[in-house]
């Protein structure tokens, strides 16, 4: 069987999905993985059949060990890469992490080098700048309990205004 040409043209991106956890002084909780030399947030690419939400309960339990609840959807950023083609992204919000949780964290060794908090200020430091704007657009949106679309990690012009 042969593709046609509306189905060469459909889109089949890669997606990815993870969580922004906090502790009680609303920093950001980020991962350091062993495998590149910036930090990230707890997440991972999405499985054929899963959802996103379940891929993202999924990489916190493989990456971190823990099972908390994973809240609302913060920010879908359509952020494509040159190497890997169209990229679909989502954000989770994990909430507020409970001491028990943050002690029960036992990271995927082979995965992450480390887990820590960091104030949502530093995230320019140790992010990837896409992922930094994504981060700061789902804190905004956390604030303001109203999701967002993004594009290469921010609002995207539209005539008459944004979207956000």
């Amino acid at each position: 069987m042969t593709q046609t040409d509306h189905e060469k043209r459909m889109a089949c991106p890669r997606m990815a999905a993870g969580a922004l956890f906090f502790n009680d002084q609303g920093h950001v909780l980020l991962v350091r993985p062993s495998y590149k030399p910036k930090w990230e947030i707890p997440g991972g690419y999405i499985e054929a059949g899963e959802s996103p939400l379940a891929a993202c309960r999924r990489e916190v339990r493989e990456e971190l060990g823990i099972t908390p609840a994973i809240g609302p959807l913060l920010v879908v950023d359509w952020a494509p890469n040159e190497a890997e083609g169209d990229k679909v992204l989502y954000v989770f919000d994990g909430g507020q992490l409970p001491p028990d949780a943050v002690r029960a964290i036992k990271l995927d060794t082979l995965e992450l080098l480390a887990v820590e908090y960091h104030p949502a200020e530093a995230v320019d430091q140790l992010l990837i700048p896409r992922l930094a704007r994504r981060v700061h657009h789902a804190i905004a949106a956390r604030q303001r309990s109203h999701p967002q679309y993004l594009e290469h990690g921010a609002p995207p012009r539209v005539a008459g205004g944004d979207l956000s």
